[in-house]
């Protein structure tokens, strides 16, 4: 298989022989999990959901389904990509080796921007469901939040699967009160998700367009863009050439339905449109039953931000293994960034996400919002690319998961991408380009000249023999 996984048109250098790797530790159950707590749906809905309901009210629902259902044609593309190329690597793995060096390299810049900015995103949340028993600053609780994550995220992979665990049975248990006591108080019925309606700043209803839903789409993928840490995993799962698609497509289907439905939910039970969009979840399940379980739910949603740091610190910290391994930097940087340590966790590299995030939280949270959209719909762009041209020459026939529709749905998902990105915010698509002209140059004077030395893409011994 060798010779299979990269044919003659598109082999890429291989880096040196015996390279640094990661231990097949975990099955598909153990790797659902890990990816669940990475699109941590209940966070997710208490932290990011809120923001959408300010500013599409009831249009929120549909925009999130419309998101999800894109989410199945990304989905197709990652489980055929990540079982065609299974490494630590992910995204940036998968698209260099079929769409070329300079396209992986943007997409690895991409996937460093979106893994380094949600987890801050994500925690700085925490202080508004710890409210109950403590005040804190968002910033330094989220702060705390992703330095105790960096923490745990340097034990073995095996033991955060079932630490993850715990915590995921509490947040879903936590939307699950909130589903409920949101129908059984419903004040509107099923018309309300299309009635695309929010309240406007002086108190009256206003129309949310189209054109607005469209732009809500960048930060509607993000609701469940977690799902892809399956193939960040792809080195340490079992016989990924099978788990990976199991792990990315089942992981989609449970965290659209974790989210969809308490959003429907929240919805229906929302007194009027100004309760609606000003988006306080928490004082919406006390309003609906007591303090007890107010404080009970927002616990549960403290709990499952912290989780989430976990999961994502361990999977930034692989990216960033993985691109030391794969020479993407100056030797002294490579050397430290790819050192294993006594659990078999990169240590140094979940050092080098971890601190910074906590540094991130305190920057301003509407641009991280809106260049992690971007960045995402950006990302998914290129995986797409490369999923059409995943079945050229002897790649057709390396034994991987074959996705339906193809490829139609590649270009389906191609055209539809582009379009949601050019209904962004301008600053947050200077930002995002900026940082991606910069990283262009990067590779043209830095990586480009030395191509036998430097983004050597490296696949599990197990993956090329």
């Amino acid at each position: 298989m060798t010779d299979t996984l990269r044919p003659v048109e598109t082999a890429l250098p291989q880096a040196p022989d015996s390279p640094q790797q990661l231990k097949r530790s975990i099955g598909v159950v153990g790797g659902t999990l890990l990816t669940l707590s990475c699109v941590t749906p209940a966070s997710t809905l208490f932290v990011v959901v809120p923001d959408l309901f300010g500013s599409l009210g009831t249009a929120t629902a549909l925009t999130i389904a419309i998101g999800s259902l894109l989410c199945i044609a990304v989905a197709f593309c990652y489980s055929e990509l990540g079982t065609l190329i299974p490494s630590a690597g992910g995204e940036y793995a998968m698209v260099s080796t079929l769409a070329g060096r300079l396209a992986g390299w943007l997409v690895f810049v991409l996937s460093l921007l979106v893994v380094m900015i949600v987890p801050p995103v994500i925690a700085m949340g925490t202080a508004d469901y710890l409210a109950p028993l403590v005040h804190l600053d968002p910033s330094v609780a989220g702060a705390g939040v992703m330095l105790l994550a960096t923490l745990a995220g340097l034990l073995d992979l095996r033991a955060n699967a079932w630490i993850t665990g715990v915590f995921l049975v509490l947040e879903v248990i936590a939307a699950a009160v909130v589903a409920v006591l949101g129908f059984a108080h419903g004040h509107r019925g099923p018309g309300s998700l299309l009635s695309m309606q929010v309240s406007g700043a002086d108190g009256h209803t206003d129309t949310v367009t189209a054109a607005l839903v469209v732009s809500g789409l960048a930060i509607a993928l993000f609701v469940t863009q977690g799902f892809s840490t399956a193939v960040y995993l792809s080195e340490e799962l079992e016989n990924p050439r099978r788990n990976v698609a199991r792990t990315v497509l089942a992981t989609l289907a449970i965290s659209s339905v974790i989210i969809l439905v308490p959003v429907v939910a929240i919805t229906f039970g929302a007194s009027d449109l100004s309760e609606l969009t000003g988006g306080d979840i928490g004082s919406m399940v006390t309003a609906w039953s007591n303090s007890a379980v107010g404080t009970f739910v927002s616990l549960c949603v403290a709990l499952a931000i912290i989780n989430a740091g976990i999961v994502m610190v361990i999977q930034n910290s692989r990216v960033l293994f993985a691109s030391a391994r794969d020479k993407a930097w100056p030797e002294p940087v490579n050397n430290v960034f790819a050192k294993l340590g006594r659990f078999g966790s990169p240590w140094v590299a979940t050092l080098a996400v971890g601190v910074p995030g906590a540094a991130l939280c305190f920057v301003n949270l509407d641009t991280l919002y809106g260049v992690t959209g971007v960045s995402v719909t950006g990302m998914y762009l290129l995986v797409a690319v490369a999923a059409l041209l995943a079945r050229r020459d002897s790649h057709r026939h390396v034994p991987a998961w074959r996705m339906p529709l193809w490829p139609a749905v590649p270009v389906l998902l191609i055209a539809v991408l582009a379009y949601i990105l050019t209904q962004q915010e301008t600053a947050y698509l200077l930002w995002t380009g900026g940082i991606t002209a910069a990283a262009t140059l990067y590779w043209a004077f830095y990586l480009r000249p030395r191509r036998a030395t430097r983004w050597l893409i490296s696949l599990p011994e197990d993956a090329r023999a």
